[in-house]
């Protein structure tokens, strides 16, 4: 189990993470009670503080800060995106994740206001491919009930799969991303439905479907296509499809977090040989990700991940977030890949979206992104950039009564 972050003054931290809710912080007010608070661990000695740096953050990394997913764009001339950025740029975002095609001016508005600019794209699902449907059909899923999912989608009608074990589709993904990619105005890659589908929805979700998935249904298990049978079966001897309990067979569950890890690798290679970062979207924590959507995300090559910690579609409260950003940090340890907490907008008031960030930062998330601009209110930015604020001013006043302390010591010594 993780050892909580140890403290010789808890007022301090329990503050810090309670914050006030629906009154921001005064910033003199909070510089006095940092201040003396700092004096009170200077005098107690060298214990351990609260606030340490995020897992696999470096000196010179940068500071915590938050993302943005724009998904659906709202329609906006270029000076109100530019607008819009210069604003999330002074709350301390450090980029946007933009959905759609390539978009020269919001690019543009980006970078004039300090703001990475990463393109968000959909990799295993693929219903707007329309040239993979005419050409390729056999390159979709299929279930253990024997349906391909480009005659008949699972759960929603956009669910159109392609097949991560097929070469031709690892090398038409490949080639996208590379083109996405070569763009000069484009920093980054963000990956987005790289898992297999949903062999168990989260269970806030049942009700909307009218299901219960105590179980992995057929219907939903995939891919039980020529390929996958083929490969698995050269490699063990055995055919998924007359096993006699697949969801249980240990070889066949890690023959496919493997695909997905692989199409991952494949396409960092070919983002990182253009010069840029790659980041994915995946699901709330290790466990579940692999459980429910064939994700190994912490065994990634990726900068960043953003696990979508969206708490209504797992019936859970707010604290779960922070459990989920505990379990996945320490998964991530050592591997050199940042965990952003992914947070759900429209379940968040502005108290407690502060409270949600707050918590990413005790338990040393290196950021956050938030879901997605339409639910970005005027209140929620502001709780926003209060949030970051303070926690930038707690940061910057531990790193220097850390210096501090470290002058005295060398005083001593010397």
């Amino acid at each position: 189990m993780r050892a909580p972050i140890r403290t010789t003054e808890p007022l301090l931290r329990r503050n810090f993470l309670r914050g006030r809710p629906g009154d921001p912080v005064r910033r003199r007010e909070f510089l006095e009670t940092l201040g003396c608070g700092a004096l009170g661990l200077g005098l107690l000695g060298g214990a351990a503080l609260p606030g340490r740096l995020p897992a696999g953050s470096a000196p010179g990394s940068s500071e915590f800060a938050g993302w943005l997913w724009i998904g659906r764009r709202p329609e906006k001339t270029a000076a109100e995106w530019r607008a819009l950025f210069s604003r999330l740029g002074q709350a301390g975002f450090r980029g946007v994740l933009v959905g759609g095609q390539f978009d020269a001016p919001i690019a543009d508005a980006a970078h004039a206001a300090g703001l990475e600019y990463h393109r968000w794209m959909w990799i295993l699902n693929r219903p707007g491919d329309t040239w993979a449907r005419e050409n390729h059909p056999e390159w979709y899923a299929v279930s253990r009930a024997g349906d391909s999912t480009i005659e008949a989608p699972p759960y929603v009608e956009y669910y159109r799969w392609v097949c991560p074990t097929r070469e031709p589709v690892r090398q038409h993904l490949r080639q996208l991303i590379g083109e996405a990619a070569r763009e000069p105005a484009v920093d980054g890659i963000h990956l987005d439905y790289i898992r297999y589908c949903d062999v168990i929805l989260p269970r806030g979700l049942w009700k909307k479907y009218g299901l219960v998935q105590n179980r992995e249904l057929p219907q939903f298990d995939f891919c039980y296509c020529p390929s996958c049978r083929g490969q698995f079966k050269d490699r063990t001897g055995r055919d998924p499809a007359e096993l006699p309990d697949p969801p249980a067979d240990a070889e066949w569950i890690r023959f496919r977090w493997d695909a997905v890890t692989r199409v991952v690798t494949e396409l960092a290679e070919v983002s990182r040989g253009a010069g840029k970062a790659i980041s994915a979207a995946v699901f709330a924590t290790p466990t579940l990700a692999r459980r429910l959507v064939r994700q190994a995300w912490d065994e990634w090559p990726v900068d960043r991940v953003f696990p979508m910690m969206y708490h209504p579609a797992y019936d859970e409260g707010v604290p779960w977030i922070g459990e989920s950003i505990r379990e996945g940090v320490e998964a991530l340890r050592g591997s050199g890949t940042e965990l952003n907490a992914g947070l759900y907008l429209s379940a968040l008031d502005p108290p407690v979206l502060a409270e949600a960030i707050r918590m990413a930062r005790v338990e040393e998330a290196c950021g956050f992104s938030l879901f997605d601009l339409n639910a970005l209110t005027d209140e929620r930015l502001e709780a926003v950039e209060n949030t970051l604020w303070e926690i930038r001013a707690t940061d910057r006043g531990l790193s220097e009564h850390h210096r501090q302390a470290g002058v005295r010591r060398h005083l001593l010594a010397g």
